[in-house]
């Protein structure tokens, strides 16, 4: 009992670390989307600011729980919020719909690993847990606003979704690995 305990306490740990460090990568695909929108797609900048703020939010939480956990960031932080950045800037020269094109596939990726990890953690760590859980609604929010703007015969949702889709997937992996 005691070994299954820390081996969860350990994922719960590496979780969370991923989690602020992909948290990290939002923020930054809000900031770079954020700036070139202002060109391209002006009508989207203040909810971009919104989910935006809601981010940094979510990324405050998971720093909190690292923190009284004394644990140091995932060392994916800085990819992933560099690649963030230039992924936000890129979609946002490409315009309004692969914004939203963009943050309905980032979003869609989280949200099923976000119910994973609550599947997994629920009965050890209440804790990240509650952290993970605090985050949840913003997320589906940020998923089905950008989903709503979204035209079904656009290209940018056939061509940004795949894309994006395995990029963060392959993010989360390899920080689940470091």
């Amino acid at each position: 009992m005691v070994a299954r305990h820390e081996a969860t306490k350990d994922l719960g740990d590496r979780i969370l670390k991923v989690d602020h460090a992909g948290e990290h990568g939002a923020v930054n695909i809000y900031r770079g989307q954020i700036l070139i929108a202002r060109l391209t797609a002006r009508h989207l900048v203040d909810e971009l600011k919104a989910f935006g703020a809601h981010e940094q939010r979510h990324r405050a939480i998971f720093a909190a729980e690292l923190h009284l956990r004394d644990l140091p960031r995932c060392r994916s932080y800085l990819l992933c919020g560099m690649s963030g950045y230039a992924l936000g800037l890129i979609t946002g020269l490409l315009g309004a719909g692969a914004i939203s094109a963009t943050t309905a596939a980032v979003e869609r990726v989280v949200l099923r690993h976000l119910q994973h990890q609550l599947a997994v953690l629920r009965d050890n760590d209440p804790h990240a847990v509650a952290a993970i859980s605090a985050i949840i609604a913003d997320e589906q929010q940020h998923h089905d606003a950008s989903a709503l703007h979204l035209d079904g015969d656009a290209i940018w949702p056939r061509i940004l979704s795949p894309l994006v889709s395995a990029s963060t997937e392959a993010v989360i992996w390899l920080g689940m690995r470091l």
